[in-house]
């Protein structure tokens, strides 16, 4: 059901619950409070009725049918709009899902539209019903507390956050093939967090200085306050989450390139030693082809042959291939080949 709860509040209390829109605004003419109207997902026609009820603008009517829209405040009149993008983190899934809540705050009526499961307004709602005076304060006061309830639900996204980029910093150097591939998923959620966090600083400002002119209660805007300095904390976190990835990309980068040249390197002295050893045995082999080539000549039995019936000729042969394996030696010694 897209209604899911609806009030009439006199003086901080719910004075009256109506079962249907066509009641609310029939018990609301007769009282002297605010409705708080909360819907979930609701129907073309039931966003219609409300908008004619109480002459909202069509273009943020249009938006909050649509939906997928992007933080903001827009002012029509004395009805305020807007649009907020509360997240949680899920645990289990190490990932931040976002939200969408459009508001409409008008003298005498809040109006919630939820697209997603959070922010948890029953929640909002129990904790402004047990303070009465604060609720007595009328619209302003439930959309402080609205804005509060989506603040703090950061919290835990924030942590969550911070848990991953440490998990990622250790796996950087463990050489996790899949550390890449999390940092890019991991930079996503962060530019959207950021995306859901950084309006609502101007957001408030605005607010506050909206409060100031109609002078709204003076206790509202102290809230107020408080709640614009634990987003500004917020934002802050996600600046340097995305900066903590930014350097965690350039140092896996990095350490990729290092490993790659260190792989290259052990290549290039694998290749230069087995070089050297080549040419180690091309220089032996030379030494040794010498005199084999002279013993294998004389050993051909050929009747005619130089030297053959020379006195000195064997000594000659075998000083002419000590020789040439000597002279190779050197030559080779010389050039660092032996």
């Amino acid at each position: 059901m897209a209604l899911i709860d609806n009030a009439i509040y006199v003086d901080g209390r719910r004075a009256a619950t109506p079962a249907s829109l066509d009641e609310t605004y029939e018990v609301l003419k007769a009282n002297a409070g605010f409705a708080w109207i909360g819907m979930y997902r609701p129907t073309e026609q039931e966003v219609r009725s409300v908008a004619e009820e109480f002459n909202l603008h069509h273009l943020p009517v249009e938006d909050a049918l649509k939906g997928h829209q992007r933080s903001k405040l827009e002012r029509f009149d004395d009805i305020a709009f807007l649009v907020l993008r509360p997240a949680r983190y899920i645990d289990a899934e190490e990932r931040v899902e976002f939200g969408e809540v459009h508001l409409f705050v008008g003298p005498d009526f809040v109006l919630t539209i939820r697209h997603a499961e959070a922010p948890n307004l029953a929640t909002v709602r129990r904790r402004m019903e047990e303070d009465p005076a604060l609720l007595a304060l009328g619209p302003e006061a439930v959309l402080y507390a609205i804005l509060d309830q989506i603040v703090d639900e950061y919290g835990p996204v924030v942590a969550g956050l911070e848990n991953d980029i440490d998990e990622i910093e250790d796996q950087l150097f463990t050489g996790d093939p899949e550390v890449s591939r999390r940092i890019y998923a991991l930079s996503r959620e962060v530019i959207e967090f950021q995306r859901a966090t950084q309006p609502l600083v101007g957001m408030m400002e605005s607010l506050q200085r909206g409060f100031e002119t109609r002078n709204v209660d003076v206790e509202i805007r102290h809230h107020l306050r408080d709640v614009l300095d634990h987003t500004i904390r917020v934002v802050e976190r996600g600046d340097s989450f995305r900066e903590l990835l930014s350097n965690a990309l350039t140092v896996h980068s990095t350490l990729v390139n290092q490993r790659q040249n260190d792989e290259t390197r052990s290549l290039s002295e694998t290749s230069l030693a087995q070089s050297e050893e080549v040419k180690k045995i091309s220089g032996w082999a030379a030494i040794l082809f010498a005199p084999t080539l002279i013993g294998t000549i004389y050993g051909m039995n050929f009747r005619h042959m130089p030297e053959l019936l020379w006195e000195w000729g064997y000594p000659f042969a075998v000083t002419l291939m000590v020789g040439m394996g000597v002279g190779l030696y050197v030559i080779f010694k010389k050039r660092n080949w032996l």
